[in-house]
């Protein structure tokens, strides 16, 4: 086991599961290979890969930094990662619903569900205001516990458990 992993740099179940991954997308292209719409559809895969690596990352990237440094000299690091996942979920809910709130594909949207495109907006407005709530619930919580075991110390006692 230790020759395996000296020569392959990582543990058999890494191998197993790119292999998995490997299988599981070569089943998915050869599926979609058949299909009439192919080579739209690697257009548009191509496509997004192009609009993330030259246009989302560095922006991305460029806010995360500024945030980092805006953070820096306040002390509060921690506060990062409840900033983070939060923007991360929104930023997804967005780009997911994106479509459907510059109106393209309306129809589209009526005829599989029956409703209208025209609330998806607020709803992405109040779905990205409860996550960022739910994560500064979170993070005061957190610091809450970190202040009592500051304060409280390990030496003082902290009296009968209710």
């Amino acid at each position: 086991m230790t020759d395996f992993r000296r020569h392959y740099g990582a543990a058999p179940w890494h191998l197993l599961l790119l292999l998995g991954c490997f299988a599981v997308t070569g089943w998915i292209a050869l599926r979609l290979a058949g299909e009439a719409t192919a080579g739209r559809m690697l257009l548009w895969f191509v496509g997004a890969v192009i609009a993330h690596d030259l246009f989302l990352f560095p922006l991305y990237a460029l806010v995360d930094r500024a945030l980092r440094a805006a953070m820096a000299g306040t002390g509060r690091r921690s506060a990062l990662n409840h900033v983070r996942v939060p923007a991360l979920a929104s930023g997804l809910l967005l780009l997911v619903y994106l479509p459907s709130i510059l109106g393209l594909g309306g129809d589209t949207y009526t005829a599989a569900t029956g409703l209208t495109p025209q609330p998806l907006l607020a709803r992405w407005l109040v779905a990205s205001a409860a996550i960022f709530a739910v994560s500064a619930v979170l993070y005061a919580l957190r610091r809450g516990a970190t202040r009592k075991v500051i304060f409280s110390g390990p030496d003082t006692p902290r009296g009968p458990r209710t």
